[in-house]
């Protein structure tokens, strides 16, 4: 117990030179008392402090989910259907009279039953089906229905006409001697009568226009059209329209013929084109040209046939028109089986009626009118017959509705624009009285969009119609976004991309505006969405502030709603940022974000200012708690506005809003350390001292203060105080606290520690295990919470750098604890202090005769046990500081062994040797245990030494004292001044010279402050210069700087200035006449470097070598160790040598 006590003391006197928590603690009269100081009773009831924390965690919980900028895909948590938009039946088109639904069911009916052309194969061709479907949607009864079609059956049947775009021809042969044609189409309605040719004995031959045709009788096609000619290619385009009146739809026939022009050319004129010949076929035609133009003389006659040569010809029958009109490429025909015609030409061929006989073509309705009105009746009863109450409706329309409108609109000669135009006003009106999907919308936009770059304009009439359905349309849309958190949460992905195609839909809007002659926008759309966002933004927070914050209560009660409003606020602007602004900023080019966080942070500050300055005259620990929480969410909105690249939070409303919070806080900080302790001194109370789990080696008590101190950590993290005075003001005092708080809870481990039955006879105790467990787990947790305490200094590049204060309390912090467990450590070993002395003694005892092995076996056996239950109980830094205190244990066991038996046997000390050995490799464990460099240092050198000492000569010994003394190092090299001289080997005279030439900064010594000092100079070891006397300088009066400049020669041979330890050894006295003589100081110079030992001197320059300055010092252990090793030997020359070292040492008692 002895030994454990010394290491104790030697411990406690290195430690003690540092300030700590504990002593001042122990320094305040309040805590003299042996009993634990009590917390004070702080905001919360004086409890376990649990109720406190698990409110701090939810504080800090709700830090968690902001931590950095909010991602689409945290945000978007539900894919529900989205909520239901307003619906409001005003909005939809005009409802009808009875009268006009009469009469729209008049015009669908004659509609169907007066239908021409060819149905696809989407189209419903039963008449009697589409009947029946219109009789469904108007709600006819059967008598209404017969008499309707009664009155179309007897009205004219309609006029029809073809119109006719002839767009583009390719590949067409070439005629001309160039390689090319000059093609042009003719083209005419060719009636029943036209198409039939008595069969005969001739060739098969087909009609065709043919220009200048001496045939009697008038032509068989009526109404011929003729096309440009465009010359010089075989792809032309000509998109070119014609209209034809067809007499029977049944029989008539569209017939085009494409023909080369070929105007009439003189022979010189035709020489001129050799130039333009190109190929075989093309040299052929031009001297057919040359031969023609010389037979006709250069001139072309007036009736002249076949001047153009025919390309190709086309033959369609109306009746083969489909319904809703074609646009595709007709492979050209031959007009004879001999004719040989290539290519293709592509035709555009609409079947429509220009006189109808019903009574809204007779009121002047006109067709377009007719459309929108029965299109928005098919639109209702599809809606209502598909999905009543989806807003995912599409817009599908059923077989028999699709075919009444393909009739309807190309009977009435309705363009694709129209078209377009019809079916997003009459859907975008219906949209508002029930939902449809948008994506539905934007398509009808970009349809329409698309057919008006083509078209590029409407009748007036019609024009203004869309403008007005644009205006109806955006402001249905602005009223959805002023409620745009309502109808649109960020939470909803299905909402959330309704939003998006409703900002499309009005994106596409703006691209119309330009191209309205009458604008339906009195400002620019983008403009009056931000004024609707900002709009809906105020209307939002008042809303949330009169019902959780409203101003009438008294400012105690409108604190926690303003809480909850700010939590809201920061929440909202998150959505805002992460699922919002792309929306608007990438559709519309709005800042939604940077919008809707200045809006709403001003108005939070507003309330916020109005709050603290009505609070703060009343300030209890409740309000400071809720004040406190308020100030987190506030500062949490500064620090997501700051984290946004290129944005200053210096500008922003809450600027400066700490100032106000800071007793509040203050106050708060003041309730968390009393609550700390509380919650450890809980948390103790309850502890068992024994491992929470398999997994882990610490009591739930320390679980518990380091989960305290990682929350304090957390929150002062989140508060960043953001003024650097006061924030370190506020972070001197937390991490005081904490370091407080730290020593607390160590104090209370003790006692609890003390009050455990420890069982009899055991070595290594569990809880003391578990202590010292906690205390590590504690020092570690304590030191990461005080790291992450720092506070901005306000210095430029001291990012990372731990202000003075906090280091300085983290070092007395982890100096108190590194003690804490050096004392629970010792405690721990403290029972194996005698089972090591005991196998050390059994080393010791042991005959010669038993192998070394067999002599230490029992005490590595011993080890190996208990250090297995110490692997198993210890973490891995703890298992380390046993390690440490039972291998200096080990060291100073043997040093007592070895002192307690000298001038043993080379076998004794041999065997020590090998456990000293063998103990390191144990201790090292291949790298798993303690690291070489600290098993061979301290008690280890000395005990290494000793031994090395034990096994050496007295002469050995002796070297070793003066290597040792060359070896010696001053560790202050101004403290016992220096001393300047010269040595030199003069071969020639075999002799040493040696100069002393001055000292300085020597000791004061005398009473004075000064003193006479004077210098001893020998050579040793002695048994190396048994000859040789030692000199001494004169003595210099009242100096601590004095000069000698004096020189002594030694008369020794080189070889013996070579040996080992040979050196020249400089003694520094002050000299007293009244009594002994004082030590000043020493200093040893190795004579194997000096001059003429290690090389000849060259040339007699004896004196040439550099003055060398000396360091004096005083011997050190090491020195002494040789000594004490000479001093236990019984030769001569060993006691003859201490004897001489004793009287000198007698000099050096009074250490100054």
């Amino acid at each position: 117990m002895s030994t454990l006590l010394e290491i104790k003391s030697s411990v406690l006197r290195q430690v003690q030179v540092c300030p700590s928590f504990r002593r001042r603690t122990e320094e305040e009269p309040a805590s003299s008392s042996t009993e634990v100081p009590e917390p004070t009773a702080g905001a919360w009831k004086p409890g376990d402090g649990v109720e406190f924390f698990a409110q701090m965690r939810l504080i800090l919980k709700k830090g968690e989910s902001r931590q950095g900028l909010p991602c689409p895909e945290v945000l978007l948590r539900s894919s529900s259907p989205a909520p239901t938009e307003p619906m409001d039946p005003s909005r939809g088109l005009r409802a009808l009279t009875q009268e006009e639904v009469e009469m729209l069911y008049e015009e669908a009916l004659y509609t169907v039953l007066y239908r021409a052309g060819t149905m696809g194969p989407d189209q419903v061709d039963d008449q009697g089906a589409l009947l029946s479907y219109l009789q469904q949607v108007f709600g006819t009864s059967p008598e209404e229905h017969a008499e309707a079609m009664e009155r179309v059956k007897k009205a004219k049947a309609p006029t029809y006409a073809l119109k006719v775009s002839v767009m583009r021809a390719k590949n067409l042969l070439a005629k001309d001697p160039n390689g090319f044609s000059d093609p042009y189409c003719m083209l005419g309605i060719l009636p029943a009568s036209g198409t039939l040719r008595e069969p005969g004995p001739h060739k098969e031959q087909r009609f065709s226009f043919r220009k200048g045709s001496k045939r009697g009788g008038p032509l068989p096609a009526k109404c011929i059209q003729v096309t440009e000619v465009k010359s010089s290619t075989l792809n032309p385009v000509w998109k070119e329209h014609f209209l034809f009146e067809i007499e029977d739809v049944s029989t008539d026939q569209l017939h085009l013929d494409i023909w080369d022009h070929d105007d009439d050319v003189s022979l010189v004129e035709a020489c001129r084109k050799l130039n333009e010949v190109i190929g075989l076929k093309g040299m052929s035609r031009y001297f057919k040209q040359i031969v023609k133009s010389a037979r006709t003389n250069g001139t072309a006659g007036p009736t002249e046939d076949h001047t153009d040569d025919f390309l190709g010809c086309l033959n369609i029958p109306i009746r083969e028109v489909p319904v809703a009109g074609e646009d595709r490429w007709f492979k050209l025909e031959p007009r004879s089986s001999a004719s040989r015609v290539q290519g293709d030409c592509q035709l555009v061929l609409k079947l429509i009626t220009t006189q109808r006989d019903t009574s809204m073509s007779q009121r002047g309705r006109s067709g377009f009118l007719s459309y929108l009105l029965l299109l928005s009746r098919l639109l209702q009863f599809e809606h209502q017959a598909e999905e009543p109450n989806s807003s995912s409706w599409r817009g599908e329309l059923s077989g028999p509705a699709a075919t009444v409108l393909c009739l309807h609109g190309a009977q009435s000669n309705l363009s694709a624009l129209q078209l377009a135009v019809l079916h997003w006003q009459v859907s975008s009106r219906h949209h508002q009285t029930r939902t449809l999907d948008y994506g539905y919308l934007l398509g009808l936009l970009e349809d329409m969009q698309a057919h008006w770059e083509e078209a590029a304009s409407l009748p007036q009439e019609q024009e203004e119609g869309l403008a007005d359905s644009f205006s109806a349309f955006s402001e249905f849309g602005l009223r959805l976004l002023r409620q745009l958190r309502d109808y649109f949460p960020a939470t909803n992905s299905t909402a959330v991309y309704r939003l998006e195609l409703l900002l499309k839909c009005l994106g596409k809007l703006q691209l119309f505006q330009p191209s309205f002659e009458i604008c339906p926008f009195e400002t620019e759309l983008n403009m009056d969405i931000a004024a609707a966002l900002k709009r809906g933004n105020r209307e939002w927070f008042d809303k949330l502030l009169n019902s959780q914050s409203p101003r009438e209560q008294p400012g105690p009660q409108r604190l926690a709603g303003l809480v909850k409003l700010a939590d809201t606020v920061y929440e909202d602007l998150q959505s805002c940022y992460g699922i919002y602004a792309s929306l608007f900023h990438s559709i519309i080019k709005i800042d939604f974000f940077t919008l809707t966080f200045r809006q709403l942070e001003r108005l939070v500050a507003e309330e916020a200012w109005v709050l603290t300055e009505e609070l703060s005259p009343k300030m209890t620990l409740e309000v400071a708690s809720g004040l406190f929480e308020l100030y987190l969410t506030l500062a949490d909105i500064q620090c997501f506005w700051s984290s946004i690249p290129g944005r200053d939070s210096r500008s922003l409303a809450l600027a400066g809003i700490h100032a106000p919070f800071l007793p509040a806080v203050k106050l708060w900080l003041q309730v968390l350390r009393d609550q700390a302790r509380w919650r450890l001194q809980g948390a103790v109370d309850v502890d068992t001292l024994e491992p929470m789990d398999s997994s882990s080696k610490h009591s739930s008590s320390a679980a518990t203060a380091s989960l305290c101190f990682s929350h304090i950590q957390e929150l002062w993290a989140r508060l960043a105080w953001p003024d650097p005075a006061q924030a370190q003001g506020l972070g001197t005092q937390l991490s005081q606290d904490l370091c407080e708080a730290a020593l607390f809870y160590t104090e209370l481990l003790r006692k609890k520690v003390d009050t455990q039955p420890g069982a009899a006879g055991e070595a290594v105790s569990e809880p003391l295990c578990v202590v010292l467990n906690d205390v590590e787990l504690l020092r570690k947790a304590a030191g990461q919470a005080l790291r992450g305490l720092a506070w901005p200094e306000g210095a430029p590049g001291l990012e990372g750098v731990l202000p003075r204060p906090l280091l300085s309390c983290m070092q007395a912090l982890d100096e108190d604890l590194q003690r804490e467990a050096r004392t629970v450590t010792a405690h721990l070993t403290s029972k194996m202090v005698g089972d090591i002395r005991k196998y050390v003694q059994h080393i010791s005892l042991s005959p010669d005769s038993i192998q070394n092995e067999e002599a230490m076996a029992p005490l590595l056996k011993y080890l190996d046990e208990k250090l297995a239950l110490l692997n198993a109980s210890l973490v891995k830094e703890n298992l380390s500081r046993v390690l440490e205190a039972l291998w200096e244990l080990l060291l100073q066991a043997i040093l007592q062994a070895l002192g307690a038996n000298r001038d043993m046997s080379a076998d004794f000390y041999g065997r020590f040797h090998f456990t000293l050995e063998a103990l390191v490799n144990f201790f090292h464990a291949e790298g798993q245990g303690l690291p070489l460099e600290s098993l061979r240092d301290g008690s280890y050198k000395r005990l290494e030494e000793e031994l090395r000492l034990h096994q050496c000569s007295t002469r050995e010994c002796i070297e070793q004292y003066y290597l040792d003394k060359l070896k010696q190092r001053s560790l202050e090299h101004n403290r016992f001044g220096r001393l300047s001289v010269r040595c030199h080997y003069e071969a020639a005279e075999q002799r040493l010279v040696v100069e002393v030439l001055h000292a300085a900064d020597l000791l004061p010594l005398d009473a004075n402050g000064l003193s006479d000092p004077f210098v001893i100079v020998e050579l040793g070891p002695p048994h190396l210069f048994p000859l040789v006397r030692s000199q001494r300088t004169q003595v210099k009066s009242r100096t601590l700087h004095p000069v000698y400049d004096e020189l002594f020669y030694f008369s020794v041979p080189a070889e013996a200035c070579r040996r080992r330890g040979a050196c020249v050894l400089f003694t520094v006295m002050d000299h007293d006449w009244l009594s002994t003589n004082d030590f000043a100081g020493e200093a040893a110079l190795g004579l194997g470097s000096i001059g003429g030992v290690a090389r000849p001197q060259v040339g007699g320059s004896a004196r040439a070598g550099q003055p060398v300055t000396l360091h004096l010092r005083r011997p050190r252990a090491q020195v002494r160790s040789a000594l004490r090793m000479l001093e236990g030997r019984n030769n001569k020359e060993a006691q003859e040598f201490v004897k001489r070292l004793k009287e000198l040492e007698k000099y050096m008692e009074a250490d100054p």
